[in-house]
């Protein structure tokens, strides 16, 4: 860094040989990791978008350094995590995470996007509506996945779900999410509903409300959250939607006898 390498380093990102090409990115790399002031070197020589470019450009291994290089960029502060969203930074990762085969790859996209997208709502968000958080779930769940892709997936998917205010997104996720994730959702929309009277209306309509309400049988442990987002409801539309009512109803109609 004092032999000022920056930017002409980033130059070689670009380099027609792809070996210069990837170690230029381990570089960038190996000096993003230490310092938040190293990172905003890098960000302030262009290096967000010659790294977000190069992601596109490349793949396999010769992706993963630039992948970290552009998390351990973002780690640090919601500005440089900003300053790879601006540079559109988010659909490389998440075509990292879509089109590689090796999950050591995917699990550094997975790690990146958490650290894109924990900083805040505005964040999150950036990441919500790239339509990553179901790409992450579907790496939870898939029983393919090697145990560091699946841990960091569900790191990534609890920093994000935590800010996140994108409701579609959160919704979208809640019917895919296995349980432990469904948990963090549903604390959320806990935080959420109560304030945005627009919110509670999409949860209805999109059936959340009714879905939510078959979480408590399914696991006992969500019960106090079900309960939690009940409360944000008219007594008479959780009945309505409660899967108790339909069985109700029935019972109603074996016990009617109809007037002759």
């Amino acid at each position: 860094v004092e032999a000022e390498i920056f930017p002409s380093i980033l130059r070689c990102l670009k380099d027609n040989d792809a070996v210069v090409a990837k170690n230029a990115a381990t570089c960038i790399r190996e000096v993003a990791k230490h310092t938040p002031e190293m990172a905003k070197l890098i960000v302030n020589a262009g290096g967000s978008a010659a790294l977000v470019d190069y992601v596109l450009k490349s793949s396999g291994n010769a992706r993963l350094p630039a992948i970290m290089a552009i998390g351990y960029i973002a780690a640090f502060s919601e500005t440089l995590a900003l300053a790879i969203i601006v540079s559109k930074g988010v659909q490389p990762l998440r075509l990292s995470l879509l089109e590689e085969k090796d999950d050591h790859i995917k699990a550094a996209a997975a790690w990146a996007i958490g650290q894109v997208g924990r900083h805040s709502s505005d964040h999150a968000r950036a990441i919500a509506e790239a339509d990553i958080l179901r790409l992450l779930i579907a790496c939870l769940k898939d029983e393919g996945s090697s145990q560091d892709l699946v841990r960091k997936s569900k790191r990534s998917l609890k920093a994000i779900i935590n800010k996140c205010t994108h409701y579609e997104a959160l919704e979208n996720a809640l019917r895919e999410a296995p349980a432990g994730t469904q948990r963090h959702i549903l604390e959320q929309f806990s935080n959420l509903l109560p304030n945005d009277s627009q919110a509670r209306k999409s949860f209805v309509k999109q059936g959340c409300l009714q879905y939510t309400l078959t979480l408590d049988e399914i696991n006992p442990e969500l019960k106090p959250l079900v309960e939690k987002i009940s409360d944000n409801f008219p007594a008479e539309i959780v009945n309505y939607y409660s899967p108790k009512y339909a069985k109700g109803l029935l019972d109603n109609l074996d016990n009617h006898q109809p007037a002759v």
